[in-house]
């Protein structure tokens, strides 16, 4: 039963869905992040959704069926460097795509230059040690929560703190428990994740 929950702890949170939340937190639970009506807001997290998570999940099972991962947990580090690296690729070019087409306001440009840099920073690293994309993934969710929280104080977003620092705990004990990470493992994907990301929204905001 707990390692059914670990499990769907693990899958609802991929890595990949996260950018996906940060976006729907920034443009629906922070006002000040953007002018954009409703449409506008609804189309951005539409293209977020294609670029951030569906384009590379496909590319990921395409590398699994055609055997170039034997599977899709990618359990060791050598296995992580190639799907990483081509999800960088498409991270870049999506970073590039939304400032140069779209034009968004800095802070969801900025949003999207911290994930990317987390994705880079993360696939490097992983060609010495293997540590946790999810937690790099959550522990950048957790830090902009924070970011804006302590930048837009009249935003009344203590439970959605509270919440988050719950969720991240959560998933940081389900990757334990199914054995995915060690502990240094864990650690060093929250201190990679929260560090990028709550650095770039307090100092280049």
């Amino acid at each position: 039963m707990i390692r059914k929950l670990a499990l769907i702890i693990s899958f609802a949170l991929h890595p990949l869905v996260v950018p996906s939340l940060i976006f729907v937190f920034l443009l629906l639970s922070a006002p000040q992040a953007t002018s954009m009506g409703t449409w506008e807001k609804g189309y951005v997290l539409l293209m977020i959704f294609l670029t951030t998570f569906t384009i590379p999940v496909l590319s990921i099972f395409t590398l699994k069926l055609t055997k170039n991962i034997s599977s899709i947990e990618m359990k060791n580090k050598e296995e992580r460097l190639l799907p990483f690296s081509m999800v960088s690729l498409y991270f870049v070019m999506s970073t590039y795509f939304f400032h140069t087409k779209f034009n968004l306001e800095p802070l969801l440009i900025q949003t999207l230059v911290s994930i990317t840099i987390c994705l880079v920073l993360l696939t490097s690293i992983t060609f010495f040690w293997k540590i946790s994309a999810h937690m790099v993934a959550i522990s950048g969710l957790l830090a902009i929560i924070v970011a804006v929280v302590i930048q837009f104080p009249g935003n009344d977003l203590l439970f959605l703190l509270l919440g988050g620092i719950l969720v991240t705990g959560g998933l940081a004990s389900s990757r334990l428990y199914l054995n995915a990470h060690t502990p240094m493992e864990i650690l060093g994907g929250i201190l990679l994740g929260f560090g990028v990301c709550f650095f770039s929204f307090r100092y280049f905001i």
